[in-house]
């Protein structure tokens, strides 16, 4: 009888035990994180409807609607390319179809960055009430930058059209004594997977940057501080036949300053084939790296952070 009950006791004793340890959670799993990001792109019509009211009521109640995006745009540059033509002695024929292209690109890549740190922080109302993925808000981002995007097509396609003498010119060039182009032709259309390339990065840098931000609150600031830098940093209102020109073809860390900021090659594998300059393969394999790097590492944080972003909004 004694034996019994002890026997009993120990059976409850070792029951009570595994029903105190906590079950292993599976919030953490590669599973989770790829249905996130497959979930959110079957919600197509939330996010794109989503994006497309973020431009709607930003401009809400002005006569110009979305219209007021390209008009900034073509006012900017127009006026830096007037400038920066008389400042390097470039034709301003060549030169302003340059700097409104880099404009255009850059205008893209710097609202994934500053808005994409803000992604879910902004969205905290809906994270918390509205069971939806988190890539959700990722493409929300991503799309209505790519709407923004397109909005500022219309300079490109006006300044095209009034300087298409002249990029289409084979040999033209972008500052005087600078490297002969190829002038725009057929291979403009490499600019659509270039743009398309630049998205699919957009993708994992508003992601990465999205959440961590939620974590640590002064990442859009550090953002923010460095976004003036990265821009004069960035042949947009320069071109790289400046640098040659002055420094020579000789290997330095001066003529090194484009090809070792990220951001020239992001902006060259589209601005070169829509005004007809020279490509070259090294750009678009910088870019595809940095998209196989950084998904990679979004998808780390997605797997490991991701049921947390609620707690932290």
């Amino acid at each position: 009888m004694h034996a019994t009950s002890t026997v009993s006791a120990g059976g409850d004793n070792a029951a009570n035990a595994s029903a105190t340890i906590p079950a292993k959670s599976d919030s953490r799993s590669w599973a989770r994180a790829f249905a996130d990001l497959k979930n959110g792109f079957q919600q197509r019509e939330l996010w794109s409807h989503l994006g497309w009211q973020d431009i709607k009521q930003r401009y809400r109640r002005s006569v110009l609607g979305p219209l007021w995006i390209t008009i900034s745009m073509g006012i900017t540059a127009l006026g830096l390319g007037l400038l920066y033509s008389q400042l390097f002695g470039s034709e301003i024929a060549a030169f302003l179809p340059y700097i409104t292209t880099g404009f255009i690109v850059w205008h893209f890549i710097l609202g994934c960055l500053t808005e994409g740190a803000d992604t879910f922080i902004s969205n905290e109302g809906l994270i918390k009430h509205l069971p939806a993925p988190l890539s959700v808000y990722v493409l929300r981002t991503v799309w209505r930058q790519m709407l923004m995007f397109g909005h500022n097509m219309v300079i490109y396609v006006l300044v095209i059209s009034v300087f298409w003498s002249e990029i289409s010119r084979p040999g033209y060039v972008i500052t005087e004594g600078g490297i002969p182009q190829p002038g725009l032709n057929w291979s403009a259309l490499l600019a659509i997977p270039g743009f398309a390339l630049i998205a699919i990065n957009a993708g994992w840098v508003v992601l990465l940057f999205g959440v961590v931000s939620t974590r640590f609150r002064d990442i859009p600031q550090v953002i923010s501080s460095l976004i003036n830098l990265l821009f004069f940093m960035t042949p947009i209102v320069w071109s790289t036949d400046i640098l040659q020109k002055r420094f020579g073809d000789t290997v330095s860390w001066r003529n090194l300053i484009a090809e070792l900021n990220p951001m020239y090659h992001f902006i060259q594998i589209v601005r070169a084939p829509m005004i007809g300059n020279q490509q070259s393969w090294h750009h678009w394999a910088v870019v595809a790296g940095f998209a196989v790097v950084g998904w990679a590492l979004a998808l780390v944080v997605l797997r490991n952070y991701r049921a947390r972003v609620s707690y932290w909004v």
